[in-house]
């Protein structure tokens, strides 16, 4: 599958972690989009499969999925660690409101952490348009904040060539503002697809871009970051949350 091939290639970049878009597998259940019903069995295999295939790359995975919890379906990330075995769930919290008929809020936050990296995870919509969720993370200790979404390009929409073009829509100043306003990195990550108004990028602590992935191209965005530069200075100063 596409995700154990992206985690086998991460392993030879030499990557300590890759993280996959929003609901990657089995993929985002937008309008239009011809995704199988929610079925925990099939969820189950692939979750041991791409276990599998981290332990065999010794890397870790932030895996964009789905689960059902009391007949519930939610948007979540999945992280497995290093050996393979389950870090946990970031379940989706702050739904658009288009999803309401797709998908149930999750409830709680938490932070993950493999050697001395801290991280969190926001996903979509959260980390667009509620700051608070990557300022309760990295309140929390992350260094980093993972934004796994899904963003394709509706008709007529403008187009993007460089990241954060003044002329495209607000979401990737977004990026660039929930890194400087925490003082942590901030990593995005969506699907290539032809038009997309936003790409895959890493912005660090000062709201200055790092890198990020040509719109519409296939392949890993690779990235290397120094945590002691995600001082979190920022997200510690605010009280209100």
């Amino acid at each position: 599958m596409l995700a154990e091939q992206a985690i086998a290639q991460a392993s030879i970049e030499r990557a300590g972690l890759i993280c996959f878009p929003e609901c990657f597998i089995p993929g985002y259940r937008s309008p239009g989009k011809r995704v199988p019903p929610p079925d925990p069995a099939f969820l189950e295999r692939a979750w041991s499969a791409i276990a599998a295939a981290a332990a065999k790359a010794n890397l870790v995975v932030v895996l964009g999925t789905e689960r059902v919890v009391d007949d519930a379906l939610l948007a979540t990330a999945l992280v497995i660690n290093r050996d393979g075995t389950i870090a946990g769930f970031q379940d989706k919290v702050q739904l658009d409101p288009s999803e309401d008929v797709i998908y149930s809020p999750g409830s709680g936050r938490r932070v993950f952490q493999t050697g001395p990296l801290v991280f969190g995870i926001a996903i979509c919509h959260e980390g667009w348009r509620y700051p608070e969720t990557v300022r309760w993370a990295v309140r929390h200790g992350a260094h980093i904040v993972f934004h796994p979404h899904f963003h394709e390009a509706e008709p007529g929409s403008y187009q993007p060539v460089n990241f954060a073009d003044p002329a495209n829509s607000f979401h990737e100043k977004a990026a660039l503002c929930r890194a400087a306003e925490n003082t942590c990195y901030f990593a995005t990550v969506n699907c290539a697809s032809a038009g997309s108004p936003t790409t895959s990028a890493v912005v660090r602590p000062d709201g200055t871009l790092l890198s990020y992935q040509p719109y519409g191209k296939q392949g890993l965005l690779i990235a290397e970051i120094d945590i002691t530069a995600a001082t979190r200075l920022l997200a510690a100063r605010c009280k209100s949350v």
